[in-house]
């Protein structure tokens, strides 16, 4: 009983830091029949976008969400917003966004940055939710720089080899002895944090099968007849999710000399 106890209380955890994206999801769901129709002169994704604004502010207002949170989720927003538009270009077209827009830059919804900062709200979320602490945390240099090559190998991989095994390594190098520690039920329960990264990439590829299903966005692949997304996605996710949980970490916390980090006791 106790472990059954203890898993929902999880889950319960889990659910309430991804508060931002599981509304996301169901807001997914249940535009799909509005589908290329327009509604008031606007289509189902700038319906989302407002959705999307209307959700940030609630979380603010009822300080679900602190301004200093905000503020490394826009962050990551605009570094999504780029890669958005560069990846959806003609020329690249990785993905597109198959139905019609008024907000937007260039091929990308304004919407579309949203999806990323759901990523950033549960890391932001999850952390104080949690009661997180990180041992073994390596020097934010580090991080930042083999963040920033992640996030460029995104686009660079299309003009010059593509780098990504050699972040893998590098990431598992950096964090093979990092741990991240989470309180429940009293309790702290011990997590290797490559492990974590591995199990939120999961989470997040069952996310995006669910979003390209719901015709949020589509693969070449997916045009015609759509299809379960490739797995080899869940490394591009754990490259992704490297670089908002860096972001989150530095602007929400304090990393000790001896690789120790906390959250600052302020938010």
């Amino acid at each position: 009983m106790h472990m059954i106890s203890d898993l929902f209380h999880l889950l319960y955890k889990a659910a309430s830091s991804a508060l931002f994206g599981i509304l996301l999801l169901l807001a997914f769901m249940v535009t799909a029949p509005i589908g290329s129709d327009a509604h008031w002169g606007l289509y189902r994704y700038d319906l989302l976008l407002i959705y999307a604004l209307v959700i940030q502010s609630v979380l603010l207002l009822c300080k679900l969400e602190s301004w200093k949170e905000a503020k490394v989720i826009a962050i990551f927003h605009v570094l999504a917003m780029i890669m958005e538009v560069f990846l959806t270009h003609p020329e690249i077209a990785s993905w597109q966004y198959p139905e019609p827009v008024v907000f937007k830059i260039y091929t990308v919804p304004l919407f579309a940055g949203f999806m990323y900062s759901a990523v950033g709200s549960f890391f932001a979320r999850a952390l104080k939710i949690f009661q997180v602490k990180i041992c073994a945390l390596p020097p934010f240099s580090w991080m930042i720089i083999l963040s920033v090559i992640s996030y460029l190998n995104f686009m660079t991989k299309f003009f010059i080899w593509d780098a990504r095994y050699i972040l893998f390594l590098s990431s598992i190098l950096l964090f093979h002895k990092t741990q991240v520690y989470m309180t429940l039920k009293q309790r702290q329960i011990k997590i290797p944090m490559l492990v974590l990264l591995l199990i939120f990439a999961c989470v997040i590829w069952i996310a995006e099968n669910i979003s390209t299903f719901f015709n949020i966005w589509l693969y070449p692949s997916q045009l015609e007849t759509w299809h379960m997304v490739s797995l080899w996605k869940l490394g591009s996710w754990y490259l992704l999710l490297l670089l908002s949980f860096v972001l989150v970490l530095k602007v929400l916390g304090h990393r000790q000399g001896n690789g120790d980090w906390t959250l600052n006791c302020k938010l």
